[in-house]
């Protein structure tokens, strides 16, 4: 056997020491980030790193970091100056489920996208959707880094190491956080996701403030190009708005609760409430909601809550297209999508904004096998100019289209009213599984005030013959008809609709739960 002698181990063990040392200074420096006096002004703001927002999100100790030596491909010193190259990008646990996780780090040259980490990104994104995990994106970037991606070389890399960068079909669920401003990939990601939050304070939009004011000729600022009440109210991009990253990051957890871990299997679920004393107080909201009269406005939104397991309403676009409500809640234990017409804006009827919303949210549902269930009471699609010029027919056609591709099991409640072609786009006419009708409900091709003014059109009509009309259309409206011809098959009390929902999605979920995912590449904006 040979010997080794000491002096053959000494420059052995020395050189081991030193690629351990190597390796130690390296870990450190992508530890660092963009060093302590940039982090320390982003602590004085409230707003935390990149590494610390994925510590607030993942299990303690579960994350397992792909890429942290990586440095920008660019000058030598660049290399020194690039750690993790501005992304943070590996695996973790989110309440014991595994997920990948994105991370932009804003001090290390404004997280801009070069060669390196974006082939990071394109690493851990292709092998999340291989091995059927949801991605978190933290997003926060100032576009493509200059000067790495300009000239024909530069845009000849783009895209190199991932052709399907910008494909959603929604095989595993998509998480965004807009926490910062949010430029390039990082917008594009919060647009692709299937749930985006973003924190007031952050911008998302196509380029910076800067570059959009030279473009179009005039100064614009920060909000109005892309700030969180643009996109919580008039462009719909964001599910949610939050005052600070923290409380992002809570949310992000709560929605991936609902989820399911990819497309192939069925949501989580939890345990049956036993609160007998809250289940009977909210029988008794239901009972009462719907005022006599049908032009008196209500909150939907308290419906739901009292018809859903207690606590469990998550609600998506509150303040986009509030005549429609839609968000994920639990009945009996079981993940259910909720679409629901709001009363409270414009009498609860449809329009634009709300199309758009009701069908990304059946995309969202129908892709990750969640049960559908309509709450009904409207009087119809918004009717005007405005409507028109916003492509209303092609919305209307939108919504009725991905309501008929769903292959989830869809159940519809006609809580007080359905007219016209927002009959058949709320699952009446054999578009959910199931239609039930509370005893008060009706439905007709038009509300009957208007229904008198349409027959009588252009000719003298006394107020005694108006009111016979007016009665006779009332009467034929009545539940009673719908359910003679098994147009709904079920006419149920207000009190018993939960449990008749919870009964109704054992027979429709249990024996086929995985549908056939006929949206999952429906585009994520319209």
């Amino acid at each position: 056997m040979n010997q080794v002698s000491k002096t053959e181990a000494a420059p052995a063990a020395e050189g081991s020491a030193a690629r351990e040392e190597e390796l130690a200074r390296r870990e450190a420096r992508a530890l660092a980030m963009g060093g302590p006096e940039k982090l320390a002004r982003r602590a004085e703001r409230g707003l935390l790193d990149a590494r610390s927002r994925i510590d607030r999100l993942i299990d303690p100790g579960s994350f397992r970091e792909v890429g942290m030596l990586g440095v920008s491909s660019g000058s030598e010193a660049d290399r020194e100056t690039t750690p993790a190259d501005g992304k943070v990008t590996g695996y973790a646990r989110v309440d014991g489920r595994p997920v990948a996780v994105i991370s932009n780090d804003f001090t290390v040259k404004g997280a801009s996208s070069s060669k390196t980490n974006m082939r990071k990104i394109g690493h851990v994104k292709r092998n999340a959707t291989e091995r059927r995990m949801p991605i978190v994106f933290f997003g926060e970037s100032s576009g493509a880094r200059m000067p790495d991606n300009m000239g024909a070389r530069g845009m000849g890399t783009m895209l190199g190491e991932d052709p399907t960068q910008y494909i959603r079909d929604r095989r595993t669920p998509w998480v965004s956080a807009v926490l910062g401003q949010c430029f390039g990939s990082s917008a594009w990601y919060a647009c692709l996701s299937d749930f985006t939050v973003m924190r007031k304070g952050a911008v998302l939009a196509v380029a910076s403030p800067g570059l959009a004011s030279l473009a179009i000729g005039q100064t614009v600022g920060a909000e109005e190009l892309g700030g969180w009440r643009l996109h919580q109210e008039v462009t719909g991009l964001v599910d949610a708005v939050t005052e600070t990253d923290a409380e992002a990051v809570a949310l992000i957890r709560r929605f991936l609760s609902y989820m399911p871990q990819h497309s192939g299997e069925t949501p989580p679920r939890a345990d049956m409430p036993d609160d007998p004393e809250a289940l009977a107080k909210a029988r008794a909201t239901l009972e009462g909601i719907v005022p006599e009269s049908r032009r008196q406005a209500y909150d939907m939104r308290r419906a739901v809550a009292a018809l859903v397991d207690p606590g469990s309403f998550f609600e998506l676009k509150p303040r986009f297209g509030r005549v429609a409500c839609t968000g994920l809640a639990r009945l009996g234990g079981r993940v259910v999508g909720i679409v629901a017409n709001n009363p409270m804006f414009k009498a609860g009827a449809l329009d634009v904004d709300a199309c758009e919303k009701i069908t990304g949210f059946l995309a969202l549902c129908d892709s990750f096998n969640i049960p559908l269930v309509m709450l009904v009471d409207t009087p119809g699609f918004v009717i005007g100019i405005e409507g028109e010029r916003r492509k209303a027919p092609g919305k209307i056609m939108n919504f009725m289209q991905a309501l008929q591709l769903c292959t989830v099991p869809k159940l519809s409640v006609i809580m007080r009213k359905s007219y016209g072609q927002a009959y058949l786009n709320m699952g009446g006419g054999r578009n959910s599984d199931e239609v039930a009708a509370w005893p008060g409900a009706e439905v007709s091709f038009m509300d009957p005030a208007y229904a008198v003014e349409v027959v009588t059109w252009g000719r003298e009509t006394g107020e005694a013959e108006r009111a016979r009309i007016r009665a006779e259309m009332e009467q034929d409206a009545s539940v009673w008809g719908l359910a003679e011809i098994n147009a709904v098959q079920a006419v149920i009390r207000p009190g018993a609709t939960r449990d008749y929902l919870i009964d109704m999605l054992e027979f429709h979920a249990s024996g086929t739960p995985i549908g056939a995912h006929r949206m999952a590449t429906w585009p994520t904006t319209f």
